[in-house]
Order: structure tokens, then sequence, then C-alpha cells
């Protein structure tokens, strides 16, 4: 099949899905002079995107009717399955041409099977799921790891170049979510050490500010550190990414490692440990809010420590 190029003010962009991420990485895109046609579950949540100049439509299908290139960054598999594959969802609403980019973290299978029903309707299927959180969406500096076929993936530059900084074609249909599960299967066990850390600093009586002076930029620094350590010395839980949401992508990594014979004691800790966040209410907080449960482990009252 051929692949139409994408182009600003010609090439018509499809967006669903307007959630702590998907609204930045729309705004980018209509930013750049692309036109968008946006649906999520609540109208009040597009309001940015349609004050910018996006159209309204009721469903998946009427997005699809109406664009090129269709994005979608939802929540769950289900919530995948039903924007792409359902009766109003996506390929129901695609013709010839189109091309349907999943950038939600989703399994690996359903990306394989979104691409094959594509197929048989003439219809492109990219996988590309995201990392960075919000401040990396609304900074434009997202990581995105890209499942497909290499002339699609060429095609979409421009729209990935207005969303990402590190754009990386990993291989077919599906090996874009198997590089999410890498990337947090990393950041599980990274979080971990992260809350222990700080939860150890405060217990000792260090300056926490002072103590990620000298840990922050050498050979313990890393992303989560730098960007979710001063959160969680600030109290501030709100989500870059929410704890169901991790739940959900562990819960991938765990399933598609026990497929491929493989033991991950470390995921299926930390999967663990987040389920206990998540029952104590912070499911909607964002993954740092793994500090609030440790910290109750050891009897610390976190939010009200001197």
């Amino acid at each position: 099949m051929a692949v139409a190029s994408i182009v600003p003010g010609e090439t018509r962009i499809g967006w669903i899905g307007t959630g702590v991420m998907g609204s930045s990485m729309c705004g980018h895109l209509l930013a750049k002079g692309f036109s968008a046609t946006v649906f999520t579950r609540s109208r009040e949540k597009a309001k940015g995107l349609l004050d910018q100049g996006a159209t309204w439509a009721d469903s998946p299908k009427a997005v699809a009717e109406n664009s090129d290139v269709i994005f979608a960054i939802v929540g769950f598999p289900s919530d995948v399955r039903e924007v792409f594959l359902g009766e109003d969802g996506a390929l129901a609403g695609s013709k010839e041409g189109n091309i349907l980019v999943d950038m939600t973290t989703s399994e690996p299978s359903l990306a394989v099977e979104i691409a094959e029903q594509a197929k048989e309707k003439g219809v492109h299927s990219v996988d590309a799921p995201v990392s960075g959180g919000d401040v990396g969406a609304k900074e434009a500096r997202l990581s995105i790891m890209i499942g497909g076929d290499e002339d699609v993936v060429n095609a979409l530059q421009p729209a990935w170049e207005a969303m990402g900084k590190t754009i990386v074609h990993q291989g077919p249909a599906g090996a874009g979510q198997h590089t999410k599960m890498v990337n947090q299967t990393l950041i599980s066990s990274m979080m971990i050490g992260v809350c222990e850390a700080l939860l150890y600093g405060y217990k000792a009586g260090l300056d926490l500010e002072t103590v990620m002076k000298s840990v922050s930029t050498g050979a313990a620094g890393s992303w989560s550190l730098s960007n979710l350590g001063p959160r969680i010395m600030a109290n501030n839980f709100d989500p870059g990414f929410f704890v169901e949401h991790f739940i959900k992508d562990m819960g991938i990594a765990l399933a598609e490692s026990r497929r491929m014979g493989l033991s991950m004691p470390g995921l299926a800790l930390a999967e663990q440990l987040y389920q206990s966040v998540k029952a104590n209410g912070w499911g909607k907080n964002g993954t740092h809010a793994l500090m609030l449960a440790l910290a109750e482990m050891s009897g610390v009252d976190w939010i009200n420590r001197k």
C-alpha cells in the first residue's frame, strides 16, 4: 500500500483521548499547522484543543471519517480495542490509505491484531507508545517507541517531531509495545529505589534537598530521581502518569514474560507494591505516590513530616 506524505496544512489529523498527555501532544500538532478532529469521553476535557481550533466529533468512527491520520492515547487495552476495532471505532470510519496510530501503552498482541485487521481494509497501522510523562508531553520531548512498516513510520516523521525528541523505529507491529514493556520494567524497580532512598534519608535526619545535590548527578542519578524526587519532597503527588495505568502496564509485562518463560521477580514485587498504593486509594495519583505506601509500611507520616 502506498503511503501519502504527511504535510502540515494539508494532512488532516484525528485525535482520540485528551487526558494528561494527549491534550499536549495534539496541541503540538495543531501548533505545527495540522488541522485536527478530536474525540474524548468528556467533551469538556477537549475544550483547550477546541479553543485552539480543533473540531469536535461524536465518536472515533466520526474522527476517522474526517481524518487522514488517526492518533489515539487512551487508558487500557479494552479502550484501545473499542476506539480502534469497535462498531464505532476508527477502523470502521477509515478509508483505504488512512493511518491508525496507537500511542497508548497496550498489549503487543493487540497491536498486531489491529495491524492485521487494518491491512485487510487497505489501512496502515502503527503502535507508538511514549515515555516522558506529562512534562515530556508538554515540552514535546517524549521518547516515542514505534512498531510498524518502515515506510509508514518514515512518512509520519513530521508528526513524531512535533511531539517527541527521541524517535526510534523498533520493528514490525507490536515492537513498539514490547519496547515500552522494557521501559516500564526499568521504571518499576527504579521507583522503589527512589522512594526507599528518600525515606532512608529522611529517617536519618538528612536535609533531602542537600542529599539530592550529591546523589542526583552521580552514578545513582536517573530521570525518576531528578524529576519525581522533588515532587515527592514537595508532597506533590499529582499524576504525570497514573498509578492505575502503571499497574496495567506491569500486568502486561508480567503476562508477556510468562509467555516467554521469563522469571521477573523484581517486576512482580513492584507490581504488588503498587497494588498496595491503589488499595490505599492513591490509584489516581502519580507513580511516585509509591512513597506514601512505603512510608506507611514504616510508620512514617510522609505528608505531615517535619
